[in-house]
């Protein structure tokens, strides 16, 4: 019984690759394609990478201002001392 559905699937799968649909499916992702390329998207990858760069550029900032405000308290305690 699995073999005759393995067998139909197969020939369906064929029907399907020789048909009109398969042609329609390919100019229609060729059009898509083409449409999407004249927008302005980027790629999840890019995105990803892009979202990376940013989480480590948030942390560094978050640090600097950390630093900078241990700068400022010391500045104004010498300032207060002098």
């Amino acid at each position: 019984m699995n073999n005759f559905f393995n067998d139909l699937q197969g020939k369906l799968n064929e029907v399907f690759e020789n048909s009109p649909a398969k042609d329609i499916e390919r100019n229609v992702k060729a059009m898509m394609t083409q449409g999407f390329s004249k927008l302005d998207l980027v790629t999840r990858e890019e995105f990803d990478v892009q979202a990376q760069v940013l989480a480590k550029t948030r942390a560094k900032l978050e640090a600097l201002e950390l630093r900078v405000a241990e700068l400022e308290a010391k500045l104004a305690t010498a300032d207060s001392k002098a």
